[in-house]
């Protein structure tokens, strides 16, 4: 029978050819849409790991519990001695430290007096050791509005927005207001060497990039830091990798009666990256859901048409003795051949656009220009196993619901008719 169910789609291209194209594209775009939004939602995610949460992240247990407030009197100490440790133990990682503080900028007029005041949130990272990834990791050249990188100690890259409101020219000497780790009252001259476009409404009003040498040196922190970031060297967040990496880690480092000895998190585990991962996984089946309802919709009136045009054909078969149960089987496995092979064509079409937008990816560069460090600039598809079978859902499901619905006017044909329709 389906040997002569698949001569019967091949032969007769006028009721298999449109389901068939129907298909192949409802299966198209679930499987390249799926693909690209995983790929977009993990872009995203990576972004927030390469400014805030790092694949995986370590700080005190007490910093952590109050992290939103920036508390570096609980920072990391002895971090040279924790680094060293950790490339020996997990030498697959990328480890790098960094400092986050608040205070006030402080600009002065040609006399020294001030001339203007904003409040700062500073970001210190490892910007002038040779080999380091922290400038290409946080996207900071493609997001220099003005002027260039700090090339020596001194010197401090500032917001955009911040320079313009107070007449900050680069070379200008400013000076930031805050507190060191132990409690006690800092200032620091530093020049500007550029002006950054954050694409953050609170960063843009006011921030700081500067080297962690500086920072350590103004704010009392030799050899500590708020946290250091962990990176698999891969670049792609591995959370089995890092549940076995934070179990290691926190079994041999951490001390749950200490409140300053360190304690690992995942990037799953802040910022609510967790949900937004799993809504990201999630993306697929959404999809499928909806194209299976929207394919079926069509595909039933497709079936519809294509009944109506087969009254004939099921006439002379009931006439010849089948019966309307068979009819129907025929019709429902014949959907399932024609979901079948467009399943197979829009699965194919789908990897291949989906393998080009992982390879290619979309560049939005011109258009984010003048946004910021924040967005990616190319954004790209991700091929998965699961985009391999995820398009057989829809396409089958939805042609075979189709074709049940339509193939109920099977049974409503009358003996009465069919011989009037016969000797017609």
């Amino acid at each position: 029978m389906i040997k002569f169910l698949i001569k019967g789609i091949l032969r007769d291209k006028s009721r298999s050819l449109l389901p068939v194209i129907v298909v192949a594209t409802g299966v198209f775009l679930t499987v390249f849409m799926s693909g690209f939004l995983k790929g977009i939602f993990n872009d995203i995610a990576e972004l927030n790991a390469k400014f805030n949460t790092g694949h995986v992240k370590i700080m005190t247990r007490a910093y952590a519990e109050n992290k939103d407030q920036v508390p570096n009197d609980l920072a990391l100490m002895d971090v040279k001695k924790l680094l060293s440790q950790l490339k020996i133990d997990y030498p697959d990682m990328e480890w790098v430290k960094r400092i986050h503080t608040g205070g006030l900028i402080d600009v002065p007029d040609s006399f020294g007096e001030t001339r203007g005041q904003g409040q700062t949130i500073v970001t210190a990272i490892d910007m002038l050791s040779p080999g380091t990834h922290e400038v290409e990791r946080m996207n900071i050249k493609k997001s220099i509005a003005k002027g260039s990188l700090p090339v020596k100690q001194g010197e401090a890259l500032i917001s955009d927005e911040f320079a313009e409101r107070f007449g900050v020219s680069l070379g200008d000497k400013v000076t930031l207001f805050g507190s060191t780790m132990n409690g006690s009252m800092m200032f620091n001259i530093f020049v500007v060497s550029g002006t950054l476009r954050f694409g953050n409404t609170i960063l843009d009003r006011g921030a700081i990039f500067m080297d962690i040498r500086d920072a350590q040196l103004a704010l009392d922190m030799d050899d500590a830091a708020s946290e250091i970031l962990g990176y698999f060297k891969v670049g792609v967040y591995d959370d089995i990798k890092a549940q076995q990496l934070q179990a290691s880690f926190n079994t041999k480092y951490s001390l749950k009666d200490d409140e300053f000895s360190p304690q690992m998190f995942r990037l799953v585990e802040q910022e609510g990256l967790g949900d937004y991962l799993k809504l990201a996984n999630s993306a697929g089946t959404i999809m499928v859901f909806i194209f299976v309802i929207a394919m079926s919709i069509v595909l039933w009136n497709t079936g519809l048409l294509g009944g109506l045009r087969r009254y004939s054909e099921f006439g002379v078969r009931l006439a010849l003795g089948e019966e309307k149960k068979h009819i129907y089987k025929t019709t429902i496995y014949e959907a399932m051949l024609i979901g079948i092979i467009g399943s197979v064509i829009g699965t194919g079409m789908g990897l291949g656009a989906a393998y080009y937008m992982q390879t290619y990816g979309l560049d939005v560069s011109s258009i984010t220009s003048n946004i910021g460090m924040m967005l990616p600039s190319v954004y790209r598809a991700e091929v998965t196993p699961s985009l391999f079978y995820l398009g057989f859902f829809p396409g089958v499901i939805a042609t075979v619901l189709g074709s049940a619905l339509a193939g109920f006017a099977i049974y409503k044909r009358k003996t009465s008719q069919l011989f009037h329709e016969l000797e017609v």
